[in-house]
């Protein structure tokens, strides 16, 4: 039995479905449901209950997940104690909005960690990064997840979510999105970007008559352009360093704002790769 099938467990469990966890897991739900009818012809026994209109894991399913989850924590911290230094050149792709937020303490802390590990940086927009990983000219990235689908060759970590906001020029006023963009003309975040498309859709719903003229990938460019009051925007929210350069009011889209997911991904044969595992552990969030 691959470990692979007992991670994509885990994922069921943390999202309460199959599909969830094939979200998740970056598979398609059918590819889930294999995994799963594998591991109870593996233990013999069910896993999960299906006499329900949707199906449901039951207690075995939880006492599987817990026995495995703890073994792999254990290895894991067995393995960096006891292997030896880690060591050696390793590739990591970025989107643009990521290097002046996450890379520089990335770099940072590897290099206090790893003060051996080789990173080479490459940036690009996500779809050409994920085929740089496909064929081999990367080694891992950190990107904006797609939605929905995915290759099973990759593997995927969440890392952070990046909430949309509103941005409008520093002497406007009102909050009505729709007023502001009676007001102002959209500057739109590049659409063929999965956040562009997070906010076409959102300004689709709530202000369709918005007009506009220009669009950019770069979220500094956008927020410039804001700034000067050329009109408003709906973008990832900037972070404070370019605030203090380019001001612009800043509002949030409330409790159902769109976000992206920004993750850690790798081929699935590299998961247990040392270097790619030292990058993950430098990209993880801290506590």
């Amino acid at each position: 039995m691959k470990i692979e099938s007992f991670r994509t467990l885990n994922a069921v469990l943390r999202g309460g479905s199959f599909a969830a966890g094939a979200a998740d897991m970056s598979l398609s739900p059918s590819a889930v449901s294999l995994q799963m009818k594998q591991m109870e012809e593996y233990f013999g026994q069910p896993l999960f209950d299906r006499s329900a209109l949707q199906v449901r894991p039951n207690a075995f399913a939880a006492e599987v997940d817990a026995v495995l989850q703890d073994a792999l924590a254990r290895l894991d911290e067995l393995r960096r104690r006891s292997t030896p230094a880690v060591e050696g050149r390793v590739r990591l792709g970025t989107i643009e909005p990521l290097q002046v937020t996450l890379l520089p303490p990335l770099l940072r802390t590897l290099r206090e960690r790893y003060p051996l590990l080789d990173v080479r940086l490459v940036r690009g927009r996500a779809t050409e990064l994920t085929d740089k990983l496909k064929k081999g000219e990367i080694d891992a990235a950190i990107i904006t997840q797609p939605e929905t689908g995915g290759s099973s060759r990759l593997a995927w970590t969440p890392l952070f979510r990046e909430t949309l906001v509103l941005i409008a020029p520093p002497d406007s006023h009102g909050t009505r999105i729709a007023d502001l963009f009676q007001q102002y003309e959209w500057i739109r975040f590049d659409k063929t970007t999965i956040g562009g498309r997070l906010a076409a859709r959102y300004v689709a719903q709530h202000a369709p008559h918005a007009r506009c003229r220009i669009e950019m990938q770069s979220l500094a460019a956008l927020t410039a352009l804001v700034s000067a009051g050329l009109g408003v925007c709906v973008l990832p929210e900037p972070g404070p360093n370019l605030l203090n350069v380019h001001p612009v009011r800043v509002l949030p889209l409330g409790k159902q704002a769109p976000y992206r997911q920004i993750s850690f991904v790798c081929r699935q044969t590299d998961q247990d790769n040392r270097l790619v595992q030292a990058l993950l552990e430098g990209a993880r969030p801290g506590p």
